[in-house]
C-alpha cells in the first residue's frame, strides 16, 4: 500500500538559535541570587590579559591574576565578596603560601589589595559596574550604635547589605586602576583613583590606551586574533608601545627568528663555495629550503 505524503509549505522561517536559545543571563545557577556561569568571552578575555601582562618591577612569582574568583574584602563581614571578571595583584606570592593554588582571594589574609580590576559589561550589570547607584542610601537618622557598625533607623536594627562593586573597589579596596569594557560597543573606560575617588581618564577615541606609570606597563584596545577569534581585545603593551606577546606568540617569534638566522647561515655557506649537500649536512635544512 502506497502512502501519500503532503508537504505543507513553511512561510515563516524559524528564528536563529542566537535569538531563541537562553544565555547565561537567562538561566539561574544553584544559587538563586546569582546568574549562570560566564559565557566564552568572559573566559577568553581574562586569559589574554593574564598571558600578556609583564612588569619590570615584579617577577612572575610575585604576580597574581584572578578571573571570576571570589574576592573577600571585609574582615567584619567575612561572607561578603565580589567576583571581578579579572584582577591583578602585584607584590604577592603567585601561589598561596608559596605552595598552593588559590580557591579565593582574602585580602585580610594576603595583606595586599588588587592594583587593577577589570569588569566586562554584561546585560544588567552596567549600573553596578559603573557606580550609578548604591544599595544603601545615606539618611540623617542612621545611628552607629557599636563598633560592629550595625546601623539603626528610628531605633530598629537594619540588616546591612554589601555595597556595589564600584563602592567596594573605590572605598573599601581602594584599587588604583579600574577598567570597564563593553564587548558589545567596544567602548573602554579607564578610571584612576585620585583623592580617594575614581576619576575617568581622557582617551584617544582612535587609539584608547592607559599607561600605568607605577608598573611601567599600559593597557589598550587591540584588534587581532586570539584563540581563533578576531575582534577588539583588552591587551597590555610595553614602554615602546608594542603589544606584549603571549607565551605562545613569543615561542613562535623565537622559532621564526631562529629559522631566519639558520637560513642566513646557509646562504653565507653557499656564497662561500659550499655545495648544497654540504650546507644541508651542516645546518640540517632540507634541500628545498636551502635552494630557496
Amino acid at each position: 500500500m502506497t502512502q501519500n505524503f503532503y508537504r505543507i509549505p513553511q512561510t515563516d522561517l524559524p528564528l536563529s538559535a542566537k535569538l531563541t536559545l537562553p544565555t547565561m543571563y537567562d538561566l539561574k545557577s544553584e544559587d538563586p541570587e546569582e546568574p549562570g556561569l560566564p559565557d566564552e568571552y568572559h573566559d577568553l578575555q581574562p586569559q589574554l590579559l593574564s598571558r600578556t601582562f609583564r612588569c619590570i618591577y615584579y617577577s612572575p612569582t610575585e604576580i597574581f591574576t584572578g578571573s571570576d574568583l571570589n574576592l573577600y574584602y571585609d574582615v567584619r563581614h567575612t561572607q561578603w565578596y565580589k567576583r571581578p571578571d579579572w584582577f591583578l595583584v602585584v607584590g604577592v606570592e603567585r601561589l598561596y603560601e608559596g605552595t598552593d593554588l588559590r580557591s579565593s582571594y582574602v585580602v585580610w589574609q594576603e595583606g595586599v589589595n588588587p592594583f587593577v580590576v577589570v569588569e566586562l559589561l554584561s546585560p544588567g550589570t552596567e549600573n553596578e559596574d559603573l557606580g550609578r547607584y548604591a544599595d544603601v542610601e545615606t539618611v540623617s537618622d542612621i545611628e552607629i550604635i557599636d563598633d560592629t557598625l550595625t546601623p539603626q533607623i528610628n531605633g530598629l536594627t537594619v540588616k546591612q547589605t554589601p555595597l556595589p562593586k564600584w563602592e567596594v573597589y573605590e572605598q573599601s579596596l581602594r584599587v588604583p586602576y579600574y577598567i570597564v569594557f563593553s564587548r558589545y560597543t567596544n567602548q573602554v573606560r579607564f578610571f584612576k583613583l585620585t583623592g580617594g575617588h575614581y576619576q575617568e581618564q581622557t582617551l584617544d577615541p582612535e587609539n584608547p590606551r592607559l599607561w600605568i606609570t607605577e608598573l611601567e606597563v599600559g593597557v589598550g584596545l587591540w584588534l587581532g586574533e586570539f584563540e581563533g577569534i578576531t575582534r577588539q581585545w583588552l591587551r597590555w603593551y610595553d614602554a615602546e608601545g608594542n603589544w606584549i606577546p603571549t607565551d605562545t606568540e613569543l615561542a613562535q617569534q623565537q622559532a621564526q627568528q631562529a629559522q631566519a638566522q639558520l637560513k642566513q647561515v646557509a646562504l653565507n655557506l653557499l656564497q662561500s663555495g659550499m655545495s648544497v649537500e654540504q650546507v644541508m649536512q651542516l645546518t640540517g635544512l632540507s634541500e628545498e629550503y636551502v635552494r630557496e
